[in-house]
């Protein structure tokens, strides 16, 4: 069935009089009447309208309870006897006495210790000092400076993700029990880390379980986090557990071996840095229950878990990288035990992603897999990364900032509250090149599927690049080589900044906005600039004619907006190596043409194909979906790199097939290289 929102009155189903039905069944069952919400939503209205500043008031105004009690001390045992470790959150009086009354509890489960929780937890809440650091954080705007990356990072502070990652004392107050628990064989929790592992997601329903017959629990249950948290909460919630009433995900992942741990076939950098943070944080003890952990014995049996496994998957991934053997160096089950099953999730979900997140395929996907009708399901996509989830919101023509949409999303599904935020959006987007809007649907409506064809051709806007081409309706005439070598210039672009998760941002506009650096050592393909203003929305496809003369290749690419005065900002990106070039036909989504929309290929060892040495061979790019617009004078661009370290790496054995290789990128009229993509207008 397919649903969508009636733009004039921003309600679930088909268009009609609402003065002749004073009431309308929602999904729940429960009548939906007439002025049920606070004020008007209109379809379009990113900040949430009326709505949006009723939800905010809510936060920042008087709370039901005036204090927390915080437990550091729980203990959770699970069915094979491993012992989890807690953190319990309720409201309490001005005296700081329990509440007694039981409501509704959100369980965030991840694995990054909850002492550093408690850490963050301090900082934010330091009196008069902690208000006024967030309220400089949101208001200072260093746009078109060299302090631009610094700033955004900054800015996450006041867009409420430490909120939802961490203690949410404002939640609690409002009258919420909150649970926070270390995953398995990380932070005080005993075991051994499985990373998102089969074993993991049981402990997940068990500790939903548990929570759901405690005594302060009213048997509604929320699932929330950020980042491995949202995946774990999804993975929880495709179990369909008992008492799950709501899941909020900001930057989760329904394909990790696509999004970061081997894009195109090729392994990140971020990954192995990622697994020794963790491996880390496990082995620090929380000072909160050190003493009694001694007495109890439960530092004993903690350290016993971490020397089992002191470097958990540090030694298989350093094996996969020296001989390509290991199976996280490939698509293998490993990894389909761990991607959530977004299909089964029944539950109302929020998510929340970013163009250029580390999940950046994810920041789409999840939506479009989750099979309920919009406004049950809702999605927030910035124009960010990783660490500044959340920058920039809550400011003018913003979303809500993620404190507050968190809030109001439990509200409506585990309280009943009519507050309207289930006609919010359910697709709001950030939209590269320009401004916040909400809408029905991802790819907006009225996008059609166009083709542009690479070309040898001067396009006399980029002689800073190895080549200079251009993009065109048609294919060229004439048959060329031209040959891209591998360098180091990634290492100084954005690719390294998304590797990053963001943090390289802080260094200037080659890192976020300006790619000309990085350009110097691709060839770059450039369309005229546009007359009319131009909006792109969906997947992109780029399809090349490549040659080697060694028997692997690395091709890295970038979709770029170039404005008028030179400066190119990647909008999208993707890469391939040569050797996994064989599509998943089932998965694969095509044109009503038969040209490739959306590459899904066989990244499996068994999968990979030939690479003939100095024989053009055709391969299909996918680059990650994105929402943007060319304004007038403003050019489309193709950037095409022979590598971008350190966002995708060789292993070794890949590294002794290029033995020293030149890459080609053929153009050939009988085999065209272009791009598929969707837009409202043509470009040419």
């Amino acid at each position: 069935m397919t649903y969508q929102l009636d733009p004039v009155r921003g309600r679930l189903g088909t268009a009609r009089d609402i003065s002749t039905a004073p009431e309308t069944p929602f999904a729940d069952g429960l009548p939906l009447r007439r002025g049920d919400h606070f004020g008007t939503l209109p379809l379009g209205d990113p900040t949430g309208g009326a709505d949006g500043i009723r939800w905010r008031e809510q936060v920042d105004g008087k709370q039901i309870y005036p204090r927390v009690s915080i437990d550091r001390d729980v203990t959770i045992k699970m069915s094979d006897g491993v012992r989890l470790r807690a953190t319990v959150i309720r409201p309490a009086n001005r005296f700081g006495q329990t509440a007694l009354t039981p409501y509704p509890a959100i369980v965030n489960i991840n694995p990054y210790n909850r002492a550093a929780i408690d850490f963050i937890d301090h900082a934010l809440h330091v009196p008069v000092v902690s208000k006024a650091m967030k309220t400089a954080a949101g208001s200072v705007d260093a746009t078109g400076t060299a302090f631009e990356g610094l700033t955004k990072l900054t800015q996450t502070l006041a867009g409420g993700v430490f909120d939802v990652f961490g203690i949410n004392r404002t939640l609690v107050r409002s009258g919420y029990v909150q649970i926070i628990v270390d995953v398995r064989g990380t932070g005080a929790s005993h075991g051994k880390w499985e990373i998102l592992g089969a074993r993991e997601q049981q402990d997940s329903v068990e500790i939903l379980d548990w929570v759901r017959e405690q005594e302060w629990c009213d048997g509604k249950l929320g699932l929330a986090g950020w980042s491995y948290s949202a995946i774990n909460s999804l993975q929880g919630a495709d179990k369909r557990p008992e008492g799950l009433g709501a899941v909020f995900a900001v930057e989760g992942c329904d394909d990790i071996v696509r999004d970061i741990y081997i894009t195109g076939g090729m392994p990140s950098a971020f990954i192995p840095a990622w697994l020794s943070v963790v491996n880390v944080l496990k082995w620090l003890p929380n000072p909160s229950t050190m003493l009694r952990d001694m007495v109890r014995g439960d530092t004993l049996r903690w350290a016993s878990s971490r020397v089992k496994s002191p470097a958990t998957e540090m030694g298989s991934i350093g094996w996969g990288f020296l001989t390509a053997r290991d199976p996280r160096i490939h698509d293998d089950p490993y990894f389909d035990e761990r991607d959530p099953e977004i299909d089964r999730i029944e539950v109302p979900t929020f998510t929340v992603g970013a163009w250029h997140d580390l999940f950046s395929h994810s920041a789409t996907g999840i939506y479009e897999r989750l099979d309920m009708e919009p406004g049950r399901k809702q999605m927030v996509v910035g124009d960010g990364y990783h660490f500044d989830a959340g920058s920039g919101y809550g400011g003018d023509a913003a979303p809500p900032r993620l404190d507050v949409l968190e809030r109001a999303w439990f509200d409506r599904w585990l309280k009943g509250h009519r507050n309207g935020v289930e006609y919010y959006g359910p697709v709001t987007m950030l939209q590269q090149g320009g401004s916040w809007t909400s809408g029905p649907s991802f790819p907006r409506p009225g996008m059609e599927h166009q083709r542009l064809y690479l070309s040898d051709a001067p396009s006399g806007s980029a002689a800073h690049a190895v080549h200079d081409g251009t993009l065109s309706s048609a294919p060229g005439l004439h048959t060329s080589s031209l040959k891209v070598k591998r360098d180091l210039r990634g290492m100084i672009s954005r690719d390294m900044t998304q590797v990053t998760a963001g943090a390289t941002m802080a260094l200037g506009p080659h890192f976020n906005t300006d790619a000309r650096f990085q350009e110097k050592g691709g060839l770059s393909f450039t369309s005229d600039a546009v007359i009319e203003r131009v909006r792109l929305s969906g997947a992109l496809n780029l399809r090349l004619n490549v040659a080697t003369t060694g028997h692997e290749a690395v091709w890295a690419i970038t979709i770029n907006d170039v404005a008028p005065d030179g400066r190119s900002t990647v909008l999208t990106s993707g890469a391939l190596s040569t050797a996994n070039r064989a599509l998943d036909h089932s998965k694969t989504r095509y044109t009503a043409e038969g040209a490739v929309a959306k590459a899904y290929h066989q990244l499996t060892r068994h999968h990979k194909l030939p690479v003939p040495a100095d024989e053009p061979v055709r391969i299909d790019v996918a680059l990650t979906p994105t929402d943007a617009v060319l304004e007038p004078g403003h050019r489309l661009r193709v950037d095409i790199y022979a590598a971008s370290y350190p966002r995708y790496l060789n292993v070794v054995p890949d590294l002794l097939k290029l033995r020293g290789h030149h890459q080609r990128l053929v153009i050939d009229p009988k085999h065209p290289s272009y791009l598929t993509f969707e837009a409202d207008l043509p470009i040419i």
